[in-house]
């Protein structure tokens, strides 16, 4: 398969190039196509910080697995799509909300909500504006990017779930090497080199997490649970393992694969898509035994 190109729309979607499976995979946070209209107050260098630089093309064989893949072509600093619509801080407007009441969460409240407000590097927080956001700016953002990429997830888990009975989705993300000292935690253990979360064991069937977990293992990764990420938006409205949707997130230490500061693949790269090829191979092969029980 050829590597993956972006292109400027908000959404890219990649169909099983073989014969398809109950096996979805999304990158939200991909995504490096930053609109004109951004309007950001600080240098792009500490702004593609944010990105999931790469993450989409690391998982580029899951079509040829069975699965479908999606990915954001819009940085997560300018709308965010594993955040809520309503997750919004009502003061980082020039005016009166006129949208859904809103309901600004824990991730507001550390400026990273739905529009981000602040980068943090080396303990210190940028704001990323200069300015107050005008109502019809965010509105718009949620109209061109926010809404159209839940709209093709929903549709490839509301297709899966009518052809096969349910639905395994995997939420891809990459995390920063120095995550502990952004999130203020100071006798922090060792950042593993995966952490896979399911809210507390709330999103998927526990032995889906673990076949994921041993095997990464297997192949030499140190890997972690739901610490120090529990997983967001997106898993938190799919999973739901008592109607056979199962969900997990899992944030890959960027270290593995780039270079944080020139965000370009290092020689771990190739080794790692390998790897993630490899596990892929693992999951079609339990969704494909779990899926001819439901038929």
């Amino acid at each position: 398969m050829a590597a993956l190109q972006q292109a400027p729309g908000p959404v890219q979607v990649w169909r099983p190039e073989r014969q398809a499976l109950a096996l979805v995979c999304d990158s939200p946070h991909s995504g490096t196509h930053y609109p004109d209209d951004f309007g950001h107050a600080v240098p792009l260098a500490l702004l593609r910080r944010g990105e999931d630089t790469h993450v989409h093309t690391l998982w580029q064989c899951a079509p040829a697995h069975g699965a479908t893949l999606i990915a954001a072509t819009f940085p997560r600093t300018y709308i965010d799509p594993n955040r809520a619509e309503t997750d919004l801080d009502p003061a980082q407007m020039d005016g009166a909300w006129d949208g859904p009441p809103l309901a600004p969460g824990p991730k507001t409240r550390q400026g990273l909500g739905l529009v981000w407000q602040q980068l943090v590097q080396a303990g210190v927080a940028t704001p990323l504006y200069a300015r107050r956001l005008g109502v019809a700016e965010v509105r718009a953002r949620i109209e061109r990017c926010w809404r159209p990429y839940h709209a093709q997830l929903q549709r490839a888990i509301d297709e899966s779930v009518a052809r096969f009975g349910g639905v395994w989705h995997l939420n891809l993300h990459s995390m920063p090497g120095d995550v502990y000292q952004r999130l203020g935690r100071q006798d922090a253990p060792p950042l593993a080199d995966f952490v896979l979360g399911d809210r507390d064991g709330t999103t998927c069937a526990p032995e889906f997490i673990h076949l994921i977990g041993d095997t990464l293992h297997g192949f030499g990764y140190s890997v972690a649970y739901n610490e120090p990420y529990k997983g967001a938006e997106l898993i938190g409205r799919i999973g739901q393992p008592r109607l056979r949707r199962h969900s997990l997130q899992i944030e890959i230490r960027r270290p593995v694969y780039m270079d944080e500061d020139t965000r370009e693949p290092h020689a771990g790269f190739a080794p790692l898509q390998r790897h993630l090829d490899a596990l892929l191979a693992v999951v079609a092969a339990y969704v494909r035994e779990r899926t001819r029980h439901l038929a």
